[in-house]
C-alpha cells in the first residue's frame, strides 16, 4: 500500500521559565504588556502534522511519502527523515524561508505562550502525483499550507483515492462551504472533539449532517478514547494507558498514523482505531512528537494486552 502524508514539517522549539507568568504580568498594565522571560535555555525538535505522522507510520514498517514544503534550514530534518528511510521527494524547499517553527515558553504552572512562523508552509508543495492506483493507495490531509489541503482533496478525488481529512488547527481558516468541500467525498473527516465543536459551528451541520458528507466521523477524546460514527451508529474506542505520561503532544498524530497502518493492512475501522490508540500511548511516554521509539513486536504485544489477539498477523 502506497501512502501519501500531507500537512506541515516544522521544528518545535521549546524553553522552560522557572517562574511564574502570573509574576510578572500586572493586569492593571495589560494594555501596554512589555514583559521578558528569562529562560532555561532551549530544546529544538522535529515536528509538524506531517513529519510526526510519517515517523509514527515508519515505526509500524512503512515508508509513507511526506507532501510539505520545509525551508532553507531543513538540513538537519533532512537528515533525520533519510536515517528513517523516509522518501523526501514529495518535501519542497523553499529557500527564503525558515521551516516553520513553534517557538513554546512553559512557566512553572505549565501554562504556555507560544509564537508560530509559519514559513515555508506559506508555500505550496506543487508535488504531481502522477498515475496512481487507487486501491493501492491512501492519504490523509492534515493541516499545513492551505493551499495544499484544497488542491490535495480535489487531486484525490479527482483519482479516485480514498483519503482521510484531517482539518485540525486549521479550521479557523477557512469558511464553512470550504470545510464542507474537502471533507465531501473523504473517506473520512477525524478531528478531536474541540475541533469537532469548531467543524459544527462553521459549517453549520450536526454529526447527522456531517456523514452525509464523509461516511465515517472519526473524534478523538484523549483519556476518553475515540468515537467512530457512521449514519448506522459508533463505536467506542477506548483510550490505551500509558507507562506514564510525560507529553500528551503529538498523540494524536501517532492515533492517525496507527490508523492508517490498520487500513493499509485491511482492518475495519474499529480495529484500525484500536492501532490508533495503542501507538498513541507509546508517544504520550517521551517528551516530544517524535522521541518515541518501539519493535513491532512490542507494539503487538501492547495490543494484545489490552485488546485480545491481533486481527491480522503482525508480520503482514
Amino acid at each position: 500500500m502506497r501512502i501519501f502524508v500531507s500537512g506541515s514539517l516544522a521544528y518545535d522549539r521549546i524553553m522552560n521559565f522557572p517562574g511564574r507568568f502570573v509574576d510578572h504580568i500586572l493586569p492593571e498594565k495589560i494594555h501596554i504588556l512589555n514583559v521578558c522571560f528569562m529562560v532555561n535555555g532551549l530544546t529544538e525538535r522535529f515536528g509538524g502534522t506531517a513529519g510526526n505522522i510519517a515517523y509514527n507510520l515508519s515505526l509500524l514498517g512503512e515508508k509513507p511519502v511526506i507532501v510539505a514544503t520545509a525551508g532553507r534550514d531543513f538540513g538537519p530534518y533532512r537528515e533525520w527523515l533519510a536515517q528513517l528511510g523516509l522518501p523526501l521527494t514529495g518535501i519542497k524547499e523553499i529557500p527564503e524561508e525558515f521551516t516553520a517553527g513553534a517557538y513554546i515558553t512553559t512557566d512553572l504552572a505549565d501554562n504556555q505562550i507560544t509564537g508560530f512562523n509559519p514559513g515555508a508552509m506559506k508555500h505550496t508543495s506543487d508535488y504531481r502525483f502522477g498515475d496512481l492506483d487507487p486501491s493501492a493507495t491512501l492519504a490523509i490531509v492534515a493541516p499545513g499550507s492551505l493551499e495544499d489541503m484544497r488542491i490535495y482533496t480535489r487531486a484525490y478525488k479527482y483519482q479516485g483515492v480514498r483519503y482521510i481529512f484531517d482539518p485540525g488547527q486549521s479550521i479557523p481558516a477557512w469558511g464553512g462551504d470550504e470545510l464542507k468541500e474537502m471533507a465531501t467525498g473523504a473517506l473520512a473527516l477525524i478531528v478531536n472533539d474541540y475541533e469537532l465543536e469548531l467543524f459544527r459551528q462553521k459549517t453549520g451541520l450536526d454529526v447527522p449532517g456531517l456523514l452525509k458528507l464523509t461516511p465515517r466521523l472519526i473524534t478523538t477524546r484523549g483519556e476518553q478514547g475515540s468515537l467512530v460514527q457512521t449514519d448506522r451508529g459508533g463505536d467506542d474506542v477506548p483510550a490505551v494507558p500509558a507507562s506514564q505520561v510525560l507529553d500528551p503532544t503529538g498523540a494524536g498524530d501517532a492515533y492517525r498514523a496507527g490508523l492508517l497502518k490498520g487500513l493499509a493492512l485491511g482492518l475495519n475501522w474499529p480495529e484500525a482505531a484500536r492501532m490508533g490508540a495503542v501507538l498513541a500511548s507509546f508517544c504520550v511516554e517521551q517528551q516530544g512528537t517524535q522521541e518515541h521509539r518501539l519493535e513491532v513486536p512490542e507494539f503487538w504485544g501492547r495490543y494484545t494486552e489490552h485488546f485480545g489477539a491481533p486481527p491480522a498477523a503482525p508480520s503482514r
